[in-house]
């Protein structure tokens, strides 16, 4: 039975992190109970720091014809990574040979090149990660996740082919030497024909999930910068408080609220399976986070506060003022499903119908479709908070001061569409 540890891009951001996930991988290797010698440990890594943020950049230079500049880049990524080989004590080109080239194709699209470039962050960094470990002398196997977590080539945001990726990956399950550890990436699967493809911007949580429902895992346990999961961002509340456990229903609605420390698609594939999922501080391994299982002890009872940035509310209105809900609401969602739009709240009213969503690169080609058969106007640089477990003072508290375009109360939760402060 395996267990599944994901490590995100912050945490292998030096060499002192990795330095760091070694400490922590060899706590549970050295662990008898739960690893016994039918276990072994999953690791999956993002890529190193802001690498996948350097790669989109690279290839942003490249389409703007700056064919220099997205050298010089290029040769930044390689050389951060090699600074971090050395301080590791490895040696580039014989015990790590890094991507030499950028694999840019002038004949393929903008969004399959962003999946050829961005997926080598994860391709390099568990290379380094996985000779390091082999090397600190634990038993280690490196597997190449595009060629076993099979999806289509919705590049960008791949949809995976569950069945053909399960099958994949509980073969070679079974081929394995069974090491202690296998490192893996996350954030990126493979078209059958060969091509990387990537799962979406955080979806290494997603990929740690799906090994664990594919392995039947005995839990997966994500290490964050935070002491697990908490009732605010503490870079926004001063004051915030731990919530030592959760039910999946609790962490889904969460999640799909906006809050960073699980990925929305996290949860399904875990609780299909009734498998536990931790949430742990990568700085303080012995501590106890958080769990998120199927029946929790201590219900959640303190207020939760989840920011969501960088919104955008767009409201449509019938052209003839005839408004009809029920015949509307099908070509609006139409519209809003083929152009990947993510919504964050629906509000409706005789004659209008308001969507809030994350304002990404497919609103404006969406708006325009909308166009087409409604009256559409919109606000930008607005931000959704939702409150759960809100009171009449707390709500007063949020409004205060604050310009809100658009609210909704119910007995337990609020949520406001607020307008940016500009200064």
């Amino acid at each position: 039975m395996a267990i599944v540890y994901k490590f995100g891009g912050a945490s292998v951001k030096d060499a002192a992190g990795v330095r760091n996930l070694e400490h922590i991988v060899r706590l549970a290797v050295n662990d008898q109970s739960p690893m016994t010698n039918d276990h072994s440990l999953m690791v999956v890594v993002s890529a190193m720091g802001k690498t996948t943020n350097a790669l989109e950049r690279v290839l942003e230079f490249i389409h703007a014809g700056k064919e220099e500049e997205a050298l010089n880049q290029w040769v930044d990524i390689i050389d951060f990574h090699v600074a971090i080989m050395r301080e590791l004590g490895l040696q580039p080109g014989s015990d790590i040979r890094l991507q030499g080239e950028i694999p840019y194709d002038p004949a393929r699209s903008y969004d399959e090149n962003y999946d050829q470039i961005v997926s080598l962050g994860e391709i390099m960094s568990t290379q380094i990660i996985a000779v390091y470990l082999l090397k600190q002398g634990l038993s280690v196997e490196w597997w190449n996740m595009p060629k076993l977590l099979r999806t289509d080539d919705t590049w960008r945001e791949a949809q995976v082919d569950n069945a053909a990726s399960a099958a994949a990956i509980r073969a070679g399950w079974q081929r394995s030497n069974r090491p202690q550890v296998v490192v893996t990436q996350g954030f990126i699967g493979g078209t059958a024909d060969g091509r990387r493809t990537t799962l979406g911007r955080e979806g290494s949580d997603y990929t740690a999930a799906l090994l664990g429902n594919y392995l039947d895992a005995e839990s997966v346990t994500i290490w964050k910068d935070v002491p697990g999961i908490l009732n605010a961002d503490p870079r926004l509340e001063p004051d915030t408080i731990l919530i030592p456990e959760l039910r999946y229903s609790d962490a889904v609605e969460l999640s799909y609220s906006g809050a960073q420390i699980i990925h929305p698609k996290t949860i399904r594939p875990l609780e299909n399976k009734r498998i536990p999922l931790y949430v742990k501080p990568f700085g303080n391994p012995e501590a106890g986070g958080s769990c998120i299982s199927a029946a929790v002890d201590h219900p959640v009872e303190v207020p939760v506060f989840i920011w969501r940035k960088n919104q955008l509310l767009i409201t449509m209105r019938a052209k003839d003022f005839a408004f009809v809900l029920e015949e509307s609401l099908s070509e609006i969602f139409d519209i809003i499903h083929r152009h990947r739009l993510r919504v964050s709240l629906i509000q409706s009213s005789a004659v209008t119908i308001s969507v809030c969503v994350d304002n990404t690169r497919f609103v404006p080609a969406a708006i325009e479709a909308l166009k087409e058969h409604f009256l559409v106007s919109y606000n930008d640089q607005l931000s959704l908070l939702t409150i759960r477990g809100t009171t009449p003072e707390i709500l007063d508290r949020a409004r205060a001061g604050r310009t809100i375009m658009l609210s909704q109360t119910t007995r337990r939760t609020a949520r406001l569409v607020i307008k940016n402060e500009t200064n």
